[in-house]
């Protein structure tokens, strides 16, 4: 009999979620042995945020050459060299990868093993021979591409996320299936980089979002380029190598669609399989691993995380469950996962940053609700850079309640942090009036849109009669 290793804490998936347990465990002391069954950093570092914001800037880069007409420059032609991009995507997951390392958590004092994992019972895994019982274990196997059953797909050779960055040559004609977030970057970025590129999907672009921000995207994808079929099926994929051709049905009839390259961006699924979660009395459903509001599946000792547990994911919000399993595992302290202060960023140019409801979302809760709303082109820096598209959205209640912010525009992500530090703290719209905010800067929207919540009151008579009084004072 193999012998069995015995420690606190057996994280399963070194992805984000997963080194975070791990690295808080070990800081602390507390015994932790990390299992990986392939590349330290999980798919954000190896194939998915990392490489993708990479091949994204370089299409930004792109764009700007494009564009420096605007600012008094030559026209320039652009030729994309994609080995030497895919090179700059490779040296940027180089740079991040000893960060996430087997020598750097080992140095930390964790044990990482290196297999795949599976559950025999309750309180014991499988790698290989060895076995591992502990105290607490931490599922953090993240998630895999969603492949849809769409007839002749499976036989004709098609991208994920999984596999896009490898490529050393642009694709010539790129066709994307699916409009969420990651088709939408990856069909701009590819578009930016000379590749004609087509996205089919059965919905509308970004359908998640405010509608507004969406339609400002989808313009701005068109722009560049993309050619859309929404409302539209794939009703079946021939082809060989880079002779592909999709049969679509949409609303204007029947066409087909030719490409040298399939990307299929239809979402994502839990990893789950030849976990022996049964084994271990874990319950699944078709969403991932059913967990209470403390992160712990139907096996008291297991914890899972992350997009093991479902949508929707994010890498933070597998952070975000980190931080709870360290408090509830370690500590003993009462936690409770919520995803309604959860912020989400699409990545594309402009970018669409979200936090708290939608529009729809809170005009459905009654009478009351306002929404306030500034164009960046009213903001002098965006003016200046000319990236006046896009505007900020403020959803609040009569009292002033912050319920929800969409931003639609250049650097948007990076402007609603602000708003999800005044969310999470119950902060009301009016906090936001009294920042100093540095002049010129895109966050100066923020207190545009804010002040703008002030307006009514300062025209309601009551005040203005106190003016006029106060007037005869000097």
């Amino acid at each position: 009999m193999p012998e069995i290793l015995t420690t606190d804490i057996c994280v399963i998936g070194a992805g984000s979620g997963g080194l975070s347990v791990a690295a808080a465990a070990a800081l602390m002391r507390v015994p932790v042995i990390l299992i990986e069954r392939n590349r330290m950093g999980g798919e954000c570092l190896n194939t998915g945020c990392v490489p993708s914001k990479a091949l994204i800037a370089a299409g930004k880069h792109a764009a700007a050459m494009r564009d420096a007409v605007a600012f008094g420059f030559s026209p320039v032609e652009i030729k994309p060299a994609f080995n030497r991009i895919n090179a700059h995507i490779r040296s940027v997951i180089a740079a991040i990868a000893p960060i996430d390392s087997a020598e750097r958590f080992q140095a930390l004092g964790a044990q990482v093993i290196e297999g795949e994992a599976r559950f025999i019972d309750k309180r014991t895994v499988q790698v290989g021979e060895q076995l591992v019982r502990a105290r607490r274990f931490v599922v953090a196997t993240g998630s895999a591409p969603a492949i849809p059953p769409i007839p002749g797909l499976r036989d004709v050779p098609f991208l994920t996320n999984e596999s896009l960055f490898g490529l050393a040559r642009r694709p010539q004609r790129l066709l994307v299936i699916g409009a969420g977030p990651v088709g939408m970057e990856m069909a701009q970025a590819h578009a930016r980089l000379g590749s004609e590129v087509v996205a089919v999907s059965q919905g509308p672009v970004l359908e998640r979002e405010d509608a507004e921000a969406a339609r400002l995207i989808r313009l701005a994808l068109e722009r560049d380029g993309v050619i859309f079929r929404t409302g539209a099926v794939i009703e079946r994929i021939d082809g060989a190598g880079e002779k592909l051709q999709a049969v679509v049905s949409g609303p204007a009839g029947r066409e087909t669609i030719e490409a040298t390259h399939i990307l299929v961006a239809a979402g994502r699924m839990p990893v789950t399989d030849g976990l022996g979660l049964d084994k271990a009395g874990i319950a699944v459903t078709q969403a991932g691993i059913a967990v209470n509001a403390r992160m712990k599946t139907s096996n008291r000792r297991v914890y899972a995380i992350g997009d093991a547990v479902g949508p929707p994911q994010f890498t933070h919000r597998a952070n975000y469950h980190a931080g709870l399993v360290i408090r509830n595992g370690l500590f003993r302290l009462p936690v409770r996962a919520t995803d309604a202060l959860l912020p989400r960023v699409t990545f594309t140019d402009p970018e669409i940053a979200a936090i708290g409801l939608s529009e729809s979302e809170a005009f459905a809760m009654g009478p009351g609700v306002r929404a306030l709303r500034w164009p960046f082109a009213e903001n002098d820096r965006a003016q200046a850079e000319r990236r006046t598209e896009g505007f900020i959205k403020v959803m609040v209640d009569r009292k002033g309640r912050i319920l929800g912010v969409t931003i639609a525009g250049h650097n948007a992500g990076e402007l609603l942090t602000p708003w999800t530090l005044a969310m999470a703290h119950g902060l009301k719209i009016g906090a936001m009036t009294g920042i100093t905010f540095p002049y010129p800067t895109y966050s100066e929207v923020s207190k545009r849109v804010a002040t703008a919540y002030l307006l009514p009151q300062l025209q309601r008579p009551a005040l203005q009669r106190l003016l006029r009084f106060l007037r005869f004072f000097g």
